[in-house]
């Protein structure tokens, strides 16, 4: 069941980051872009289960949609500053992803994070590249097909998400007894599912139908 819609993005870039145009000298660098050149690396925040977006592969290297948008974003970084430029990756999850931006631990976070403006107020974003929205993944014998038949089950959802509020708001408005089972990541959320620890596993539909692919498991469908 949709709850609302989603602006998802290829990435979130520090509140002071600007691609400078190729004729600035280094001395008029700022911001991020001073760093990047300073450092001679860009850090990549990135999501080690968010298929199609970004995910780790079998040689366990990040890969994904957003990350092959993120490396156009290093090679004009490189043309920029006129130099090669080294890519050092770093994990996020919900809960890290804005804080490392904000504090600048990493340049860019490639993954499939929501532009709102709660999140515009610590950083800035690059274009939306999906629409999508939250939906319910579970079992197809479960009897769930809407919100209103988790009343007296449980469902895992990921802290720092706009899905978990999207849920919880959904669920407070319905006067539903609902367990919660605050997960790190889609990860752990699908494996709380795939052991019956919960009834329920939420976030958006794209990313479900990515979870459900990587998994090979036909016992689930989102609801």
């Amino acid at each position: 069941m949709d709850f609302k819609l989603a602006r998802r993005v290829l990435a979130v870039a520090a509140l002071t980051t600007g691609l400078a145009p190729a004729a600035l000298w280094a001395q008029d660098l700022t911001g991020t872009l001073a760093k990047i050149n300073d450092s001679g690396e860009i850090v990549i925040g990135h999501r080690e289960s968010s298929v199609p977006f970004s995910y780790l592969n079998d040689q366990q290297q990040p890969e994904g949609y957003s990350i092959d948008l993120c490396m156009k974003v290093v090679e004009e970084v490189e043309k920029t500053l006129g130099k090669d430029i080294e890519v050092r990756y770093v994990p996020v999850n919900p809960k890290t992803r804005i804080a490392l931006m904000a504090n600048g631990t990493i340049d860019l976070e490639c993954g499939s994070t929501t532009n709102n403006l709660t999140r515009q107020q610590q950083v800035e974003y690059l274009p939306v590249t999906f629409v999508t929205g939250t939906k319910i993944l579970t079992r197809k014998d479960s009897g769930i097909s809407s919100v209103a038949d988790l009343d007296g089950k449980s469902i895992a959802l990921a802290q720092g998400t706009t899905n978990e509020r999207a849920v919880k708001a959904a669920v407070e408005a319905q006067g539903l007894e609902v367990k919660i089972l605050p997960v790190r990541d889609h990860a752990e959320g699908m494996l709380s599912l795939e052991t019956d620890r919960v009834d329920a596993y939420s976030t958006d539909h794209i990313l479900l139908f990515g979870l459900i692919a990587n998994d090979v498991a036909p016992n689930f469908y989102p609801a």
